[in-house]
């Protein structure tokens, strides 16, 4: 009695299956690719200061803006991911009035002096560039204002 050999055939609904396994382990690798590259091999770096007459808080969420006051395309947009990366929340990167500011500039817009140095701190600009300009219609703690020495700044190094 000789067996005949039944050729399987793929029917759609394995095929569908198939394609379905198949997106879905791109994606867990994907994911697990994501997790091991941003806690294991590109660690956040703290931005503290390990001053404590500065009156640093742990868990303290200092909101800013970043303006590009030396004109320099994509220069805000640096800023902006050097600090996020460092849990700073910016809610803004945009031009400032003008492209013609010399040294950078960290501007305390509620009166918290303590956040405005912790981001001079963490972007590398002297305490000498803290200037406060307090406005209580602005929603924001800092305003940065990249200066044409951006190049000796922490984002740039």
């Amino acid at each position: 009695m000789a067996r005949v050999k039944k050729k399987k055939q793929l029917s759609p609904k394995n095929l569908f299956l198939n394609i379905l396994i198949a997106l879905l382990s791109i994606v867990v690798f994907f994911l697990l690719y994501s997790f091991i590259t941003n806690s294991i091999v590109n660690k956040p770096v703290e931005w503290t200061t390990e001053n404590a007459e500065q009156g640093e808080t742990a868990g303290e969420i200092i909101q800013l803006d970043v303006l590009n006051g030396c004109g320099v395309s994509g220069i805000a947009q640096d800023f902006t991911d050097f600090l996020r990366k460092r849990n700073f929340d910016v809610v803004q990167s945009s031009n400032y009035k003008t492209f013609d500011v010399e040294q950078s500039l960290v501007i305390d817009r509620t009166g918290d002096l303590a956040a405005a140095r912790k981001v001079a701190y963490a972007l590398g600009i002297d305490e000498k560039n803290i200037v406060q300009q307090i406005n209580p219609d602005y929603y924001l703690n800092v305003s940065v204002v990249i200066g044409r020495d951006y190049e000796s700044l922490k984002p740039s190094k």
